[in-house]
């Protein structure tokens, strides 16, 4: 299951919106065949290492990330394909949280004579997957949230000057969150400040993936319907999802008219977009995990709304001051009322250091309650 568990992670950035599957057929110790998902549309993981093992797949057990699909999407049912090779066992890492699914490939393979066992590394199998595991279970992506900031706490001058508060390596390390997540969020006040692309600037080869590089879904949060199509994120490869106030929609699908831009309306809740509405939307899209890239009040908006799952701050060896602005938008009046933090890992990168960590207090979404 380990082995099957490094195969899966190589789908990390090609396999959105499908999860990372890797699946191994082994017997008496011996690998007979492997496999991973690739890309949507293309062969899952237990048709590829069932292909690889052939006629000696037959009696043998076949260890695989996820409940093998019992039903019809873009390829036929994974359990079909393991029932005609004639494995004699197969174990899941976890069910299939997709209600499609849901323990029915399970079942399938037991009334069939399959010997079935589950649970095997579940909980590696589940990290692997935050934002499939997410959607299907809660009906909303896994939210990671990205900041940079100096060491106290500030991203940005009192002018809003903003670049380049981290070093190369962090910059370039940030590349593979944005390459991994479906979608990449931010707000209209980022926007207007930096202008920024927020595409993956990575090449397959340093991804190590074969054919192009896959761009997540650009999504900007503009209540006013501010943005033009004069921004740097048209000039970029990819769609922009625009969710914008319905008032606005009319006007900002006009002017939008000649991009590569779908635009959406929200419904607005105290002069904003309402938060969890907007990750219903996304959540209909498909978008399996959200990388936010935002300001202080949007990031400071969705930690109050209890919608953020992550956070990977990278903080530079250096003060900005009292006056610079901060990390998050978010009043607390007592101690009481912190937002408690689990961190994860911390490391450096380059000379900066990034500490991931999850939301478990007030703040939190709800896996992190």
């Amino acid at each position: 299951m380990g082995r099957a568990l490094q195969l899966a992670r190589r789908g990390l950035y090609t396999t959105d919106p499908n999860p990372r599957v890797g699946c191994v057929v082994a017997r008496d110790g011996h690998v007979l065949g492997e496999g991973f998902h690739v890309r949507a549309g293309e062969p899952h993981a237990e048709v590829l290492a069932l292909a690889h093992a052939g006629e000696a797949a037959r009696g043998a057990t076949a260890y695989v990330t996820l409940e093998p699909c019992s039903h019809h999407g873009r390829t036929p049912p994974c359990v079909d394909a393991l029932l005609r090779a004639g494995v004699g066992r197969v174990v899941a890492a976890m069910t299939d949280p997709n209600p499609l699914v849901a323990g029915r490939g399970l079942e399938r393979l037991r009334e069939a004579g399959v010997a079935v066992a589950v649970g095997l590394m579940e909980s590696e199998a589940r990290a692997l997957n935050p934002g499939f595991v997410s959607r299907m279970e809660r009906g909303r992506p896994w939210v990671r949230v990205k900041l940079a900031a100096s060491l106290d706490g500030r991203t940005a001058m009192a002018s809003g000057e903003s670049r380049w508060i981290t070093g190369e390596a962090a910059r370039r390390d940030v590349q593979f969150l944005r390459a991994r997540a479906s979608a990449i969020l931010t707000g209209m006040g980022t926007v207007r400040a930096d202008d920024p692309r927020l595409d993956v600037r990575l090449s397959a080869e340093a991804l190590d993936v074969d054919g192009p590089v896959r761009q997540p879904l650009r999504v900007v949060l503009d209540r006013e319907g501010r943005l033009t199509a004069g921004a740097r994120l048209f000039q970029t490869e990819g769609p922009v999802l625009v969710l914008t106030d319905p008032e606005a929609l009319a006007r900002q699908t006009r002017d939008l008219a000649d991009v590569n831009a779908w635009v959406e309306a929200v419904t607005v809740s105290r002069g904003h977009l309402d938060l969890p509405a907007v990750m219903n939307v996304l959540a209909r899209h498909q978008v399996n995990e959200l990388h936010v890239e935002a300001g202080p009040v949007l990031c400071g908006a969705l930690l109050g709304a209890g919608l953020v799952d992550e956070l990977v701050i990278y903080l530079a060896p250096h003060l900005m001051g009292a006056t610079a602005r901060g990390l998050f938008d978010l009043p607390l009046g007592r101690m009481a009322d912190r937002v408690a933090l689990d961190i994860s890992d911390m490391r450096a990168v380059g000379r900066d250091w990034r500490i991931t960590a999850r939301v478990v207090g007030p703040g939190a979404g709800d896996e992190g309650r």
